[in-house]
């Protein structure tokens, strides 16, 4: 698919999805959750102590009580983990100081908060249409839209935290902001982390993902056998783009490659159903090829190493036909979000990595030079991104209801 065609010509927010441009002054002019609901601090250390009572976390050791000062008191430790985004709700704070202290119940405290947030939700909702016909139903109308609000963002940033937990499973720490990485106008961005992030992708998805990888180098006057520590000048507006375009790109990838093992899944089914009618019951069963033993065919294992990697070629490019074949209909479905906070997450991420926290603005004009091996970081960051988005946006959708996009 070509991605690039647009990247010079268009602002970030043209890479973000096409519910999120209209609200493109936020991306620039960006205030706390807290500042725009008017909703008054939290008492962070009461909600852990209620939630681990309320679900028989006694056993596991809590944090102590110099550990919750310390956070209640000072914001920056919640980006202790690395990522760029700062959290704003109760909901989030709490998940990224269980991912820190307790990462072993931490998606059973992210279940809970998304069932307690629908909970929130539907009770607002329920009073308001139980008080239709009364005096207090505006007043209660009210309240079920201001609750739905606050459900929203925080519902975003439980999101946001399953897909800060997806990287720490593959061991990969998320890029902070730009500026912190930034000397003299040169991005050090020294962790490659390749291995990991391509390892969440299967063999023909990551073909194509190393194909998208190649279109940007090439894009910016470099080729795959260009050298890591080659450097490139580019500008900050534009690797966001590039960043925000690869977000959408493993978003496609993951839906594309579900919707084929499906088909495929169909119509293996249907010809499995077919040839047992067609062969009596009595005769017996002979294995498919494929599922031979290597030592029955007197392969080496070297050989049946090269074999299996001819057949996975094989799919990339059977999956990279099934995606050219393609209607616009069905080009434009795989590649929607789904849901509203999904477009959310990916604007306020983008804008808090590329974004200058200092000045809340972004100099579109300001010129970075970063390593080959810094870009293809953030380009693989991106995709990986792109991917949990996929997942995490269909988990969370089963507990709680998501705003369609």
């Amino acid at each position: 698919m070509d991605c690039y065609g647009q990247f010079k010509v268009s602002p970030l927010v043209d890479a973000l999805p096409v519910a999120t441009r209209g609200r493109s002054a936020s991306l620039f002019a960006r205030t706390s959750c807290s500042q725009k609901l008017g909703l008054p601090p939290p008492l962070y250390s009461q909600g852990i102590f209620r939630f681990c009572r309320r679900n028989n976390f006694s056993n596991h050791r809590l944090p102590s009580l110099a550990t919750l000062a310390r956070v209640e008191s000072n914001e920056s430790d919640y980006r202790s983990l690395g990522t760029p985004l700062e959290l704003c709700t109760p909901e989030g704070k709490f998940l990224c100081d269980i991912l820190k202290n307790q990462p072993h119940i931490f998606q059973a405290a992210a279940q809970k908060q998304l069932e307690e947030l629908a909970f929130e939700r539907e009770s607002a909702f329920a009073r308001w249409e139980i008080s239709q016909g009364s005096s207090e139903s505006s007043l209660h109308g009210r309240i079920a839209e201001m609750k739905e609000i606050k459900c929203q963002h925080a519902a975003e940033e439980v999101m946001y935290m399953l897909i800060v937990h997806s990287f720490s499973k593959i061991n990969v720490p998320m890029v902070p902001n730009l500026s912190k990485c930034m000397t003299n106008g040169k991005l050090d961005i020294w962790s490659s982390k390749d291995q990991e992030l391509g390892s969440i992708h299967g063999m023909e998805l990551l073909e194509m993902v190393r194909e998208h990888l190649s279109n940007i180098l090439r894009l910016q006057g470099k080729c795959d056998s260009t050298g890591n520590w080659t450097t490139i000048k580019i500008e900050r507006l534009q690797l966001g783009r590039l960043y925000a375009a690869s977000i959408m790109y493993g978003y496609f990838l993951k839906s594309v490659s579900l919707r084929y093992s499906l088909e495929l899944g169909l119509s293996s089914n249907n010809e499995d159903l077919l040839w047992d009618q067609m062969i009596h019951t009595s005769r017996p069963h002979w294995p498919k090829l494929g599922q031979k033993n290597v030592v029955t065919l007197g392969c080496s294992v070297n050989k049946a190493a090269s074999l299996y990697a001819a057949a996975q070629r094989g799919n990339a490019d059977k999956l990279r036909g099934y995606m050219m074949g393609f209607n616009s209909a069905t080009l434009k479905l795989c590649s929607k979000l789904r849901s509203f906070e999904a477009a959310n997450l990916i604007e306020n991420h983008s804008w808090a990595l590329f974004g200058n926290p200092d000045t809340s603005s972004l100099d579109k004009d300001e010129v970075v030079v970063i390593l080959v091996s810094g870009l293809k970081r953030l380009i693989l960051e991106a995709v990986a991104f792109g991917t949990f988005l996929w997942d995490v946006e269909w988990y969370v959708d089963s507990k709680y209801r998501l705003k369609d996009n």
